[in-house]
């Protein structure tokens, strides 16, 4: 694994320009997070993707602020913040406003990660950018479509999803390589299979006691795609997929967080008053594995 690091407080490392200082106002508006199980008591397994919700603390200083249907999360620092994926572009304007109800200003945002590159989960990549002059953190794949504002052709869902608004990405990352803040180092995982370009990302979130977990946000994985699309006629790709899963495995995985909540449990767990526990990381990758393992037999049976 690589060791590059790319700070998310002033500038990025290897960037010619640096990220707007910040300026808070003297006094910030009192936050308005609620608990997460009146986040659950809001939000429902499988919900609308722009279904507006509230933001809630996840751990120490991760927060989601995401939709009811569909995952964004705020890594907080003095800094600067680090947010991983913007929603729809309609839902984007759902995560600027829960982070606004943090106490947070969007120019205080420096980095934009994403988990992986279709319309849902990074639709709304330009309006956060336009917002805040986030710099936006892609892999090389992935950094490809969010320029164009097109699925790529190696895509699974190729010619499924709705054009996007295209948005400048100005740091590429590998796995292994890792963004960094005041409270946290997040290191991105390679875990291609639902798109070409996925990441999944790891970090530790320590809260006001002490208490230090380890958070991973692991892409969909989901083995998906359009009619005429075999998983089996690709055996490069399905290699890349399981090793990915194999990587997620390996993880430290104290709690687990996903593109779509529901993927993962997170809006049971959260009425429950607490993120910790449930679905661990090597249970979701035997799901997906499975997953794709009945698809490519049901493939082998039609030939």
């Amino acid at each position: 694994m690589s060791a590059r690091s790319f700070g998310a407080a002033a500038c990025l490392a290897l960037l010619s320009g640096c990220a707007p200082p910040i300026q808070r106002p003297e006094a910030l508006p009192p936050p308005e997070q609620v608990t997460p199980r009146q986040w659950a008591a809001t939000c429902s397994d499988w919900d609308e993707w722009d279904k507006p919700a509230p933001p809630y603390r996840i751990h120490g200083s991760t927060y989601y602020v995401g939709t009811c249907g569909i995952s964004a999360i705020l890594v907080a620092g003095e800094g600067g913040h680090i947010l991983i994926d913007s929603g729809t572009q309609t839902g984007a304007a759902v995560v600027l406003g829960n982070i606004g109800k943090l106490g947070y200003r969007p120019n205080e945002i420096a980095s934009l990660l994403s988990s992986h590159e279709h319309f849902d989960h990074v639709g709304g990549h330009a309006r956060i950018k336009q917002s805040s002059g986030a710099h936006v953190v892609a892999s090389r794949t992935a950094a490809a479509v969010l320029r164009s504002g097109k699925t790529g052709p190696a895509d699974p869902q190729a010619g499924m999803h709705e054009a996007m608004q295209p948005v400048a990405v100005d740091v590429l990352v590998a796995d292994g390589e890792i963004v960094r803040s005041e409270t946290a180092v997040l290191t991105a995982i390679a875990t291609p299979g639902h798109s070409p370009g996925a990441l999944s990302w790891q970090w530790q979130s320590c809260d006001a006691e002490g208490a230090c977990l380890a958070i991973v946000y692991a892409d969909s994985l989901s083995p998906v795609s359009r009619d005429d699309y075999r998983f089996s006629d690709h055996p490069d790709y399905v290699g890349a997929y399981r090793a990915g899963l194999q990587r997620l495995r390996e993880l430290r995985c104290d709690i687990l967080l996903t593109p779509h909540p529901s993927a993962s449990g997170m809006v049971a767990r959260a009425a429950t008053g607490s993120m910790v526990g449930g679905m661990s990381c090597t249970a979701y990758a035997d799901a997906i594995e499975a997953r794709l393992d009945k698809r490519i037999a049901s493939e082998r049976a039609d030939d």
